[in-house]
Order: C-alpha cells, then structure tokens, then sequence
C-alpha cells in the first residue's frame, strides 16, 4: 500500500472518532461530510492538508485549546526505536495541525511535540518554531538531547537538520550554531542507533552547506577521545566527502 492510501474514508471515520472522543466540540458530522469520498485522487500531502482544512473548521479556531485536547488522545508510547514509517500513522495530521499553526502558542507546541515524537514523528511539525523561535527553541531542544526517552533525543536532533527530506531547508543550524553544535555534541555517544544515524545526517547536511563548520564540529570531538558510536556518527556524517 502506498503511504498516501493509508488516509482513505476508514481512516476518516476512526480519526473522527478519536478527536470526538476528546473534544465534546467536535462536530464530527461537518468532518466527514468534508472529507468522505474527497481524498481518493490527491497525493499524500495534499490529503493532509485537506484533513488539516477541514479538522480547522469542525475543531474551531482556538488553537491552545485544541491542542491540549490533543494530549488525552495520543495514546502509548512507543516501545521500539524506529521511524515514523514504523508506527503511529494516524497521528501525521495531527503533526500536520500543529506545524501549520503552532506559533500561535509555540511553547504549548513545543511540550506537545516532546509528547508526539514519542508516537509518531515531530520533525516536521518543530520546523516552523525553530524558524521563528530558532534561540529559545534551540535551547529547550539541547535539554532534550538527555532526555532518557530516544524518540525525544532523536527529535532534538532530526528537526535542525538543514536539509531534512520532504521539507524546506531550514538554517537554524548555521544562524544558531553553537547551540546547534552543543545538540550534536550531547548526542555524539548516544547508545541508540536511531539517534546516532540523525546526528551523522546532520553532518551530512553541515558538510553539503559548509564544510569547514562540519569539520570544527569534528575536531572538538576528537579533543574529547572517541568511542564506537562517535566513529560510527563520523563515518555516516563524511559518507559523502571524497
């Protein structure tokens, strides 16, 4: 199955569900007339901005509110460290809900991101706070790369990453570099490969836009000895390089 086949009419009617289930505003009826039979023919972000539309319209406009709504329906987290192809697709509109109007109360976005990335995925979602917010968010991000939860250690790092695939490039990591370099820097040692795999993508990305920085970044590490998992990031990072 493709992934955007995954959002058809069934899905429509469980994610009704789940936001009637926490939302007694909810007007469920207005969801699916808006969105039954309307998604076949779009590709798979389009269907999530449609879905995105019409949560708008049913949930009303108060933002802060719908998102505290959010909380009470995401669920377990999760136990295994993979990706987001892995595990909780129901969840990518909601991502989508909040990267579209998140700034409206970007710390309240920023908590229930940390609590997302634990189901699903807020890489995207986190993109535009750091865009508009990028010192405060990156500092909220470097107290994450010791989180003991990996899904979280993995965010603060997967979201800065400048070139992140299906996304803008995003230059937090240049304008905010020290803050960006201590991120990386927490996460050199990180046990998981889920996380160390991020780290080496964003000195993939560092080296593609300027070397030197990805080089600096390198040295200081090496002043600090090394271990299998910052050898491990390294390679990954220069996988490019001639």
């Amino acid at each position: 199955m493709k992934h955007k086949d995954y959002y058809n009419d069934r899905y429509i009617q469980d994610f009704s569900e789940k936001l009637a289930s926490v939302m007694s505003y909810f007007d469920s009826q207005m969801f699916s007339h808006n969105l039954i039979g309307q998604l076949e023919d779009k590709e798979l972000f389009a269907r999530f901005d449609c879905i995105v539309d019409a949560m708008q319209q049913s949930m009303g406009d108060d933002y802060s509110k719908n998102v505290k709504a959010f909380f009470n329906m995401l669920g377990p987290e999760l136990k295994e460290a993979k990706g987001m192809f892995n595990f909780g697709w129901w969840l990518w509109p909601v991502s989508r809900y909040v990267e579209r109007y998140g700034n409206e109360n970007w710390e309240l976005s920023l908590s229930f991101l940390k609590e997302l990335t634990k189901r699903f995925t807020g890489e995207y979602a986190i993109r535009p706070l750091l865009k508009e917010h990028p010192a405060e968010v990156m500092d909220e991000l470097i107290i994450w790369t010791k989180d003991k939860n990996v899904h979280v250690r993995r965010l603060a790092s997967e979201g800065v990453r400048i070139r992140l695939p299906w996304s803008q490039k995003l230059f937090v990591a240049l304008n905010e570099f020290e803050k960006y370099s201590a991120i990386l820097t927490n996460l050199k040692d990180d046990p998981e490969k889920f996380v160390q795999k991020s780290v080496g993508n964003n000195l993939n990305d560092l080296y593609k836009e300027e070397p030197e920085k990805a080089k600096m970044i390198i040295a200081q590490w090496e002043k600090t000895g090394s271990s299998k998992a910052q050898e491990w990031i390294i390679k990954h990072g220069m996988r490019n390089q001639n």
